[in-house]
């Protein structure tokens, strides 16, 4: 988005094929992320019972931050979604 925003600053405006394009890959990129945590996190709890991980800090701090970071995005797919409906709910 700052790519975007640096564009309107320098007189440049982005094309709406170009907005889509970005947000498209803003959003791959959030999802391929929440995506990875859990990978790592189900890792590391996997390791922890199979005596494999010593430490069990560690492995609380992953699970939690990849509960945060689902929360998030739940969140966010939320907002989007109310977003959606209430720009369908305007009257032309």
């Amino acid at each position: 988005m700052n790519q975007i925003a640096s564009n309107s600053k320098q007189g440049n405006t982005a094309t709406a094929s170009e907005v889509q394009q970005s947000f498209a890959n803003e959003l791959k990129n959030a999802i391929n992320e929440v995506n990875k945590t859990q990978q790592e996190s189900n890792a590391q709890t996997n390791a922890l019972i199979n005596g494999e991980a010593q430490d069990l800090h560690n492995v609380m701090i992953s699970a939690e931050k990849a509960s945060v970071t689902l929360q998030t995005a739940t969140e966010i797919q939320n907002k989007a979604i109310e977003a959606y409906q209430e720009v369908m709910r305007m009257q032309l």
